[in-house]
């Protein structure tokens, strides 16, 4: 048997040494690598997918993304309703009549906001309160109760009498009703309408109610002191002494008028205040 040569054997021992030195580090940094790009890569396309949604299906907002995650979407802010028939938050709405009889048609329910008037509506409007079939019915029973306390002694009594008591009143009330609610608003630019606040207690409610004969809207929707009603009312009481029996053309009867048609028009915006309530709650409708 030959004898083995130690140089030859050195150098095959350093060559299996070098191998299995690049097998043990080399090969783990190469795979290393390998997986390093492969998640480049997918980082890549992933961002590449991101920025090719499109923007409309991305959330606006991390609100838009928690209704989202939750189920539910945002409620937009509640708006005053634009309808005159429309039902109050409280479940309550001004009709067209009190009690099915008595003309309501200025009233408009709570919360409820309505576009500007043309000088034509008011006077349309101030022409409804003033010859409906129940203003005839009203002044009928103003003309006896006038008549029976003998008010104006002048106009005497009997169906004669009755006759110029009914006229006189028939006019006071289209006076007023023309003065304060279609010429004083188109004059002074101001809403003829009565809005019914609707919330709060009764004192609150009240209060509103009774210095509406002193406070009301513009047309633009802002307060104003009411020159419509002051004025209006003032107007009327003037020119009702030109009918009247010439012993009561004198200020004194006229301040007199004056300030009982703005005490009764306190009233009347009283009432309208709280018919919604007394409908719903009396007679159960809205």
């Amino acid at each position: 048997m030959p004898l083995r040569n130690p140089h030859r054997s050195g150098k095959i021992d350093l060559t299996l040494g070098i191998l299995l030195l690049i097998s043990t580090f080399i090969t783990p940094l190469t795979l290393s690598a390998q997986l390093n790009l492969g998640s480049t890569t997918s980082s890549s396309s992933e961002s590449a997918s991101l920025t090719s949604q499109p923007v409309s299906d991305l959330p606006e907002a991390p609100s838009a993304l928690l209704y989202q995650q939750s189920g539910q979407t945002p409620t937009p802010p509640q708006k005053p309703a634009d309808n005159p028939d429309a039902v109050s938050a409280n479940g309550t709405q001004q009709t067209k009549r009190v009690l099915g009889i008595i003309p309501n048609f200025s009233s408009v329910s709570a919360d409820t906001k309505l576009p500007p008037q043309k000088p034509k509506e008011k006077l349309i409007l101030a022409a409804k309160n003033s010859f409906d079939y129940s203003s005839f019915l009203v002044a009928g029973i103003q003309a006896g109760f006038a008549m029976n306390s003998n008010s104006y002694p002048e106009f005497h009594q009997g169906a004669a009498g009755y006759g110029r008591y009914f006229w006189h009143t028939l006019a006071d009330t289209a006076d007023e009703n023309f003065m304060v609610g279609g010429i004083g608003p188109i004059l002074f630019h101001q809403d003829n309408r009565f809005y019914t606040l609707g919330h709060g207690g009764f004192k609150k409610r009240t209060w509103y109610a009774v210095t509406r004969v002193l406070v009301t809207r513009q047309d633009d929707g802002s307060k104003m002191f009411n020159f419509s009603e002051v004025v209006g009312s003032g107007a009327a009481a003037g020119v009702s002494t030109l009918y009247y029996p010439k012993k009561y053309q004198t200020w004194t009867k006229v301040g007199q008028k004056w300030l009982t048609s703005d005490l009764i028009d306190c009233f009347n915006f009283f009432w309208k205040e709280y018919w919604p309530d007394v409908n719903k709650k009396i007679f159960h409708t809205h």
